[in-house]
């Protein structure tokens, strides 16, 4: 797998790939604010096999700022060394969804566990009646492992 350059999607079939899409840990999505400056963001994300799928409330100030500018990139990464990243870039789609968007309800089971995540998209279902579905299909993939995949900087 190591001859997959960077910026191949088929380095989301890496295997320390697929840990980190399995992995309990937020993605770190960044966009940018409706003045041009750069925000970052913890978000759940669930990954369907094609695209990834975050959701979010209606109200939220962020899909301000991805209307106006839908592209987007994000990591997931861990806090275990040698860390391991994974880095994708990509354009969001925004679409309103009656109740809870399934793939958050998904999500959060995989966060929470099974009995957890069901209570909390119960309640969080109580305090909203619809949200918005981001779709981000990969435009470009980079993987980092610092065994076997390094940053630019350190490669020859």
């Amino acid at each position: 797998m190591q001859s997959v350059h960077q910026g191949d999607l088929e380095l989301l079939q890496h295997p320390v790939s697929q840990e980190l899409l399995r992995s309990k840990i937020p993605a770190r999505l960044a966009y940018i604010w409706t003045d041009g400056t750069p925000r970052v963001i913890p978000i759940w994300f669930h990954w369907n096999g094609r695209e990834f799928v975050m959701a979010t409330p209606p109200k939220a100030p962020k899909l301000k700022a991805l209307k106006k500018n839908p592209k987007v990139s994000f990591t997931i990464d861990d806090n275990v060394f040698p860390h391991k990243v994974l880095l994708i870039r990509g354009t969001a789609r925004l679409e309103t969804v009656n109740g809870i968007v399934p793939e958050y309800a998904v999500a959060a089971e995989r966060y929470f566990g099974a009995e957890q995540g069901e209570v909390w998209v119960k309640n969080l279902g109580s305090m909203i009646s619809s949200m918005v579905r981001i779709t981000i299909a990969p435009e470009w993939v980079g993987l980092l492992d610092f065994q076997t995949r390094f940053p630019s900087a350190l490669s020859s």
